[in-house]
Formats: structure tokens, C-alpha cells, sequence
């Protein structure tokens, strides 16, 4: 009986649902910073008198930080485990959402946010593929997609802090910095009690301390149940122990090989479109909603209920995961985005605007879930948070260049423009997953990525 066989014949049970709560919050505490900067800007634009140009550089700053986090993050969590990563992760970006509160010019703050996305981004790409390493097969989707639902709670909390906080006083654009930071104290101490990924300790060659901890999960799952564990399903793979040292080259000659570049194009592509729409929107929605006579005060509460509707498209994404296979579902969602923006780009009234972009808002979030559990799914043990962590920082590109390109273009192409442009991207993204994507559901990450052409590739390159 082998170590993951053991692992994966393991129901869902309170274990389990420790991880998803564990990890989900950390997703929670990234999406309130990396979504409250949309709040600070009306603010941050009046204290330094700052241009549309300036405004959409803020904008970019944390998404620029999120791009090299996430390399990084994939490149170490292969080389040093998932858990270290996580952690020092998450200290890193507190520390600098604290400095970018304290910042005393907009040329330090600017730098903050970059720092604190830095952070932010790292832990953001290291968590999903290492809880999909503890969840069974016919599950993963479901867990997954559930875990990247934890950053609709932050992008709410984000939104209440801006009506509440931001708008209540001048220096309400500093407190708000601060409270997305002050829980990161309780997460860190929860995540000394995290174990590293049994996947990764055996590709490292330690035995031993996965069998300790598939040992651990599994009496927990007895005592948690109550009932005797059931049979193994026969002849799961293992993880590829004879692979290349993780670097940066070795990853992208392995993701863009003959047996990988397909995958790999598909990937980075809904990654981009995904990235791409997502931050055009929620970057600049409550600027273009005063831009259209609404007050700040009032955009605000509009931005809460456009990020109200995040919830029940990021689990409802999540369930149908499971049902339609993840690249129906991104393909679904994708659909249903640009529809949306679509219909956004025709809107005029505050209210019409509001409800547009809730179900916009609904089919992104949406995307985003399936997106977070296919991505892990996809890329053998060794080098799966690195594959992982370079599609989010290529999809973060598109996040740095939607609220630039949407602040400088926004004069010339009108509300409506912005909102079209949104629309042919994810139209691009749709045919590119329902042509060319790969069906995972229902299959282990072993029998995904551990045998044929990519293992062959793996083997070749460490000759």
C-alpha cells in the first residue's frame, strides 16, 4: 500500500476542512489588501494631488509585486516546501502593508504596495497547490475551488472597510492599511501546527517524514469520523524522484517542452484573460462610478454589493468543478464574464451599472475558481508550485497592464469602451480553454502528470 494511495482513499472530514479554513484565510487576508487599494485611491489621489497616470501605477503596484511573489514562491516552494514558503510569505507582506500605512510621500507608498504585493502574491501561489496535494481525487475540485472562495470574504471586508473606515475620516486611507495586516498575528500562529505536503517530502527523498505525516492525517480522519478508514484504490503512482533542479531555466525548458507547451499555453492563457479582466474591473470601479456623478460615499456602498455577488460565484464555480469538469467550468464562467462586461459597456444608470457589474463580478470570481483548481492540477510534483506559481505571475502581467491601460484609455474610449475591450479578452480566453484545455475531474494528480511524455521529459533533463 503506498503512502499517497493511503492518502487519497481518505474521506473529507474535519482534517481536512482545518487545512481548507487555514489556508482559505490567508487567501482572505490577500484579497482585503490587494482589494482595499481600490479604496485608497480617491483618497491618496486628493492627499498628494496625484494624476490619472499616478493613480493607475498604484493601482499596478500590488498585482507588479504579485508577479515576482508568485515566481519566487513556486521556485522555492519546489526546492524548500510549501509550509516555509507560506510562512515567511505572510510575515513579509504584513510588514510592508504596515510601512505603505505609515508612508509619508506617495513615492514611498507606491514602493510599499509593491513590497506588500511582493509578499502577498508569494503566499497567494504557494497555497492552492499545496492543499491540493491532501485532497482525494474525486474531491480536489470542490476543496480547491472552496479555498480560492476565501478571497471573495476579503474583497467584502475590503469593501466594508472603504465605507466605513477610508470615507469616515482624512486618515482613514492609513488605518485601513493597518487593519489588513492585524490578523496576519493569528495566522501565523495556526500555520506552526501546518505539516509539509507528504507529495513534496517524497520527491525530496523523505520517506520517513511522509509516512509520519499521512500517519498523523489518518488517525486524525478515524477519530474525527469515527468509522475504520476504507480500502485504498489499487496502483496509484508516485511522484517522479529522479528530476532536475528547480531554477528558473530548468522550469521553463521542462513547461515549454514537447510533452508540457501545450498545457503550459493553455494555462498562462486563462490566467492572463482571467487576471486581466479581473483587475481592469475592480481596480477601477469605484473611480469610474464617482467619475459618473456618484459619490465616493455611494460608490462604496455599490462596490459592496458588486463584491457581495463574489461569494456565491466562487462556490458555485466550485461545486459545478466536480459536475462539468474544470475546463467547462472556466469555459462556462469565461462565457459568462463577457456577456456581462458586455452588458456593462451599455449601462448608464448608477443602479443598471451596480447590477451589471454583480454579475460580472459573479462569472469572474467564478472563473477563478475553477482556474485555482485546475492550475495544480496540471503540473507534475516537482516542479508543481513552480509551474503553478509562473501561470499566476504570467496572469499577473495582465494585472498590471488592465489598470494602467485602463486609466490612460479611459478619456478615449468612454466607460463603454473600457468594458468592450474586457469583453473580446475573455472571449479569446473561451475558445482557448474549450479547444485546446485538458479534463482533470475525477483523476489523480499522479495519473495527471507522473507517467508518459512528461516524465520522459523530467528523465531527459536531468541527464
Amino acid at each position: 500500500m503506498t503512502l499517497l494511495a493511503r492518502l487519497d482513499r481518505l474521506p473529507l472530514s474535519r482534517p481536512h476542512y482545518k487545512l481548507l479554513l487555514i489556508g482559505g484565510l490567508g487567501y482572505t487576508f490577500d484579497g482585503m489588501d490587494s482589494a482595499v487599494v481600490a479604496f485608497l485611491l480617491p483618497s491618496v489621489k486628493e492627499v498628494w494631488d496625484l494624476n490619472n497616470g499616478q493613480l493607475g501605477l498604484i493601482g499596478s503596484a500590488t498585482p507588479f509585486g504579485f508577479l515576482f511573489g508568485a515566481v519566487a514562491a513556486g521556485l522555492l516552494g519546489d526546492r524548500i516546501g510549501r509550509k516555509k514558503v507560506m510562512m515567511y510569505a505572510l510575515a513579509f507582506y504584513a510588514v510592508f502593508s504596515v510601512i505603505a500605512a505609515f508612508s509619508p510621500n506617495y513615492e514611498i507608498f507606491l514602493g510599499a504596495r509593491v513590497l506588500a504585493g511582493l509578499g502577498a502574491g508569494a503566499e497567494s501561489a504557494i497555497i492552492a497547490p499545496f492543499l491540493s496535494e491532501f485532497v482525494p481525487a474525486k474531491r480536489r475540485g470542490w476543496f480547491v475551488g472552496a479555498l480560492a472562495g476565501f478571497f471573495s470574504f476579503g474583497f467584502v471586508a475590503a469593501a466594508l472597510i472603504g465605507r466605513f473606515v477610508v470615507s469616515a475620516s482624512p486618515e482613514g486611507w492609513r488605518i485601513a492599511q493597518l487593519i489588513t495586516a492585524l490578523p496576519i498575528v493569528m495566522l501565523l500562529w495556526w500555520r506552526r501546527s501546518l505539516p509539509e505536503s507528504p507529495r513534496f517530502l517524497l520527491t525530496q527523498g523523505r520517506e520517513a517524514e511522509a509516512e509520519q505525516v499521512v500517519l498523523k492525517l489518518e488517525r486524525d480522519v478515524e477519530r474525527a469520523t469515527g468509522r475504520t478508514l476504507p480500502p485504498p484504490e489499487p496502483a496509484t503512482l508516485q511522484p517522479a524522484t529522479e528530476t532536475p533542479k528547480v531554477n528558473l531555466l530548468t522550469a521553463l525548458r521542462f513547461l515549454w517542452s514537447r510533452a508540457m507547451r501545450r498545457r503550459t499555453a493553455v494555462i498562462w492563457t486563462v490566467w492572463f484573460v482571467i487576471t486581466f479582466s479581473y483587475y481592469g474591473f475592480f481596480s477601477w470601479i469605484p473611480t469610474l462610478l464617482v467619475e459618473r456623478g456618484i459619490t465616493v460615499t455611494k460608490s462604496f456602498e455599490f462596490s459592496i454589493i458588486i463584491y457581495l455577488a463574489q461569494i456565491p460565484g466562487y462556490f458555485s464555480a466550485a461545486w459545478l468543478s466536480e459536475k462539468l469538469d474544470r475546463k467547462q467550468t472556466i469555459a462556462l464562467y469565461l462565457t459568462g464574464s463577457a456577456v456581462s462586461a458586455f452588458w456593462l459597456s451599455q449601462m448608464d444608470a448608477p443602479w443598471s451599472i451596480t447590477l451589471a457589474g454583480a454579475v460580472l463580478s459573479f462569472f469572474l470570481n467564478g472563473t477563478y475558481a475553477g482556474v485555482y483548481s485546475y492550475t495544480p492540477e496540471v503540473f507534475p510534483t516537482w516542479i508543481r508550485a513552480t509551474g503553478t506559481g509562473l501561470s499566476s505571475a504570467f496572469g499577473r502581467v495582465g494585472s498590471i497592464l488592465a489598470p494602467t491601460i485602463i486609466g490612460l484609455s479611459a478619456a478615449s474610449l468612454g466607460f463603454g469602451g473600457v468594458f468592450g475591450l474586457t469583453t473580446a479578452v475573455l472571449g479569446a480566453g473561451v475558445l482557448c480553454v474549450l479547444v485546446f484545455g485538458l479534463s482533470t475531474a475525477g483523476r489523480s494528480l499522479e495519473e495527471l502528470t507522473e507517467h508518459g511524455a512528461a516524465v520522459s521529459t523530467a528523465e531527459e533533463m536531468t541527464k
